[in-house]
């Protein structure tokens, strides 16, 4: 496991000589430590990134020579995808099956970012009709520059990539800050792209605590845009920041998403659904539909059917065959989670099931997965993002009312409906105000796909073109093509 920062192309300790533990959440052992950055080292990745861009020619190589670079990642990432499925296992914790599938999409975002380098070699400059003849105009897209980047803990590699790539594609270098919690994997793919010989300065990794490392990107003047996802808080802060050097900023923040089952919906069907949407990485995903709103005719089949099933989950250490849910990430996560279960106690929730730390499961944090009925509409558990195996389930009578208790959030990330009438469903997928929206299913993600939100849930898109386009400016270039002086102030 790498421990160094990695700055130009290098491997080195930080200037402090402070490191950070890392706890593995299933033991909470602590096994291994990397070195925690400081305001100097993050001062000398940003300038490497800037001297990489502005001199040593990244954004001037073709997309093609870009890609070429894409690509070797992505095929060092499949090489070593047992063995980073397992750091991300003992790092943060999910399920062995979820982190292989996470280190497959991010070799995925790699080859996908590759094709639109190559793509943005054949497009041409955007020819711009103009009222006046003598001029000829036209709209070429480039590179925004050095982008500073501070990605979350729950998913380690997949969010790094999602930054990484298209930015790298679009001729950007880059300093990216993984979470304190989960820095294993991010150190991993920078030894990955040093092996695929990417120039030095193009891609800097430096670790350290959000606070110091990330504020000392945040506010460095050599940094072009912001590229950040995580909690709103910390978000608005970037937010603020940026405004001070007029950055470009994208961010992708929290939500509280809702999930409308209409009374046609199969039972099973919705049931796998709700697991899947709140369970999955034990709930600690920002689009999580955690909010579920349930027609009142299958209400009480389908809560006697969700408490069943969820009960039947087995838990525990993630690399342990036939674990689906997993240790939270960190003790400050876990007593988070559970001083947020007991809050929605005390304001009149019910637990269906759930609440507690698993029988048997001293060690580690664990929290069974969790169904929440009668919670006040005011409360924190149904309002505000809990990160965690929680889910709060109401009923509803019309479909008005469902829209209507969908919307009703500060958050704009996500929104799930399920029904078997298909003219329903998609009337109210367009009612609803978010980013993202699925139709009979919750939470799959694709690269081709925009990823963002609506309202406090963050500013920009990820993946697709979408999240290539976030690292490209736009340059007007007007030429003046007549033959005849201007004669303005020099009459001919």
């Amino acid at each position: 496991m790498r421990s160094e920062l990695y700055i130009d192309g290098t491997w080195v300790p930080s200037l402090s000589g402070e490191t950070i533990d890392v706890v593995n959440p299933a033991t909470e052992e602590v096994i291994h430590s990397f070195a925690a950055a400081t305001a100097p080292d993050v001062d000398r990745a940003v300038k490497a990134a800037r001297r990489a861009f502005d001199r040593d020619g990244w954004p001037k190589l073709s997309g093609a020579r870009r890609a070429a670079f894409l690509r070797a990642i992505a095929e060092g990432i499949r090489s070593r995808q047992a063995e980073l499925a397992r750091l991300e296992v003992i790092d943060n914790g999910k399920p062995l099956p979820e982190a292989e599938w996470d280190i497959g999409d991010a070799a995925g975002c790699f080859d996908y970012y590759a094709g639109l380098a190559e793509e943005f070699d054949r497009t041409p400059a955007e020819a711009i009709a103009l009222p006046d003849d003598r001029f000829t105009s036209k709209v070429v897209r480039e590179a925004v520059g050095v982008v500073g980047a501070v990605i979350p803990w729950n998913y380690p590699l997949l969010m790094a990539a999602w930054k990484v790539a298209p930015a790298l594609a679009a001729g950007c270098t880059m300093v990216l800050k993984p979470a304190e919690a989960t820095s294993l994997t991010a150190l991993e793919l920078a030894a990955i792209a040093d092996e695929a010989g990417l120039p030095p300065g193009v891609l800097n990794v430096v670790t350290g605590d959000g606070p110091v490392a990330g504020q000392a990107i945040v506010e460095h003047p050599l940094v072009d845009k912001l590229a950040f996802t995580g909690s709103g808080k910390v978000g608005a802060g970037i937010m603020a920041a940026a405004a001070r050097d007029i950055k470009g900023v994208s961010l992708e923040l929290g939500g509280k998403s809702p999930f409308v089952i209409f009374d046609d919906a199969d039972i099973g069907q919705a049931v796998e659904w709700i697991m899947f949407g709140i369970f999955w990485n034990q709930g600690q995903v920002c689009s999580a539909t955690s909010r579920v709103l349930v027609q009142e005719g299958i209400h009480d089949a389908l809560m006697a059917r969700l408490v069943e099933e969820a009960r039947r989950i087995r838990i525990g250490n993630g690399l342990d065959e036939g674990v689906l849910l997993g240790p939270l990430v960190s003790r400050r996560q876990y007593d988070q989670v559970t001083a947020a279960i007991a809050a929605a106690e005390a304001a009149g929730a019910t637990v269906a099931c759930g609440g507690k730390r698993p029988p048997g499961l001293d060690r580690g944090y664990y929290v069974e997965p969790t169904v929440l009925t009668d919670v006040p509409l005011d409360s924190a558990a149904w309002r505000e993002e809990i990160f965690g195996p929680v889910v709060c389930v109401r009923p509803f009578a019309t479909e008005q009312e469902a829209t209507e208790l969908a919307n009703d959030s500060r958050y704009g990330l996500a929104a799930a409906v399920m029904s078997a009438d298909e003219a329903r469903a998609e009337r109210v997928a367009s009612a609803f105000r978010a980013g993202i929206v699925w139709i009979n299913c919750s939470q799959p993600t694709f690269t081709e796909a925009p990823w963002g939100g609506y309202k406090q849930s963050g500013i920009g898109r990820e993946l697709g073109r979408w999240g290539f386009e976030n690292y490209l400016e736009t340059k007007q270039i007007t030429t003046y093509a007549s033959g005849e002086p201007w004669g303005w102030y020099i009459r001919p």
